[in-house]
């Protein structure tokens, strides 16, 4: 009878471990999911706030086509981006259009302290930073899934559930480097 208790007990606890990790890599994939997908938010929200700055730059910068353009280019390929690679890429074209838009307001002084294109160039700014940290929650996430299939027990109940390590968000090569600035 004790023999049978003892089983009973050993087969409860051996169930509530599979179960449990289960369960840990359901949640861990589950926040993955929702950190990539609030970097989508914010990258829509950045997308949907370009319009309004083309419009202000148009009324001041008419001659400056190509710039504004490109901006509108670069919006486009974000919003018709599928999959991750592909988003970091339109993404990263999209950073260095907005960069040229915002040298340009250098140039006309009335831009620059215009009220429409200030709080454009706020929202924007706090949207990159809202963009940077979904960017990191998402490779946090990875990080906790990672150490789980890469760590033991996980390890083991990785394998019998067919999960993988995950890939991180990267940064290009060319962003690494240092920004030069000169006076």
């Amino acid at each position: 009878m004790i023999i049978l208790w003892i089983a009973l007990g050993l087969a409860a606890l051996i169930i509530f471990v599979v179960f449990s990790y289960f369960n840990r890599f359901a949640v861990l994939g589950n926040r993955i999911d929702n950190s990539l997908s609030q970097i989508d938010v914010q990258l829509k929200r950045r997308a949907d706030l370009i319009p309004n700055l083309i419009e202000t730059v148009k009324g001041f910068a008419k001659h400056e086509k190509e710039a504004i353009k490109a901006v509108t280019d670069a919006r486009k390929a974000l919003i018709g981006a599928k999959g991750v690679e592909e988003k970091v890429k339109a993404d990263k074209g999209l950073e260095s259009a907005l960069k040229t838009i915002f040298a340009l307001a250098e140039n006309y002084p009335n831009l620059k302290a215009n009220e429409n294109f200030l709080e454009l160039q706020r929202e924007l700014a706090t949207t990159e930073d809202k963009i940077s940290y979904a960017r990191q929650y998402y490779n946090d996430s990875i990080l906790s899934y990672n150490n789980l299939c890469k760590t033991f027990p996980g390890v083991f109940f990785a394998g019998i559930f067919g999960k993988k390590p995950r890939e991180y968000l990267h940064i290009a090569e060319a962003e690494r480097k240092p920004v030069k600035v000169e006076f």
